[in-house]
């Protein structure tokens, strides 16, 4: 399953995207997947854009926006 859901992050690359872990709700831009990691490229906050690494595993849901 892993395998999926990584090809499927990987071709929406350059979307925004939301994902929730345990502990944290990050929004930004999806910038990379590899292996078993993916980018992002948070945006809005105080600090302007933060890259966040987030393991697969560590994500509970992703929600990409609906805007175009």
């Amino acid at each position: 399953m892993n395998n999926t859901f990584a090809a499927e992050l990987a071709s929406r690359i350059g979307t925004t995207i939301e994902i929730a872990t345990d502990n944290n709700l990050i929004e930004g831009v999806l910038s990379s997947v590899s292996l078993g990691v993916v980018l992002v490229i948070e945006t809005g906050g105080y600090s302007g854009s933060n890259r966040r690494y987030i393991a697969l595993s560590a994500i509970n849901f992703v929600r990409f926006s609906s805007a175009a």
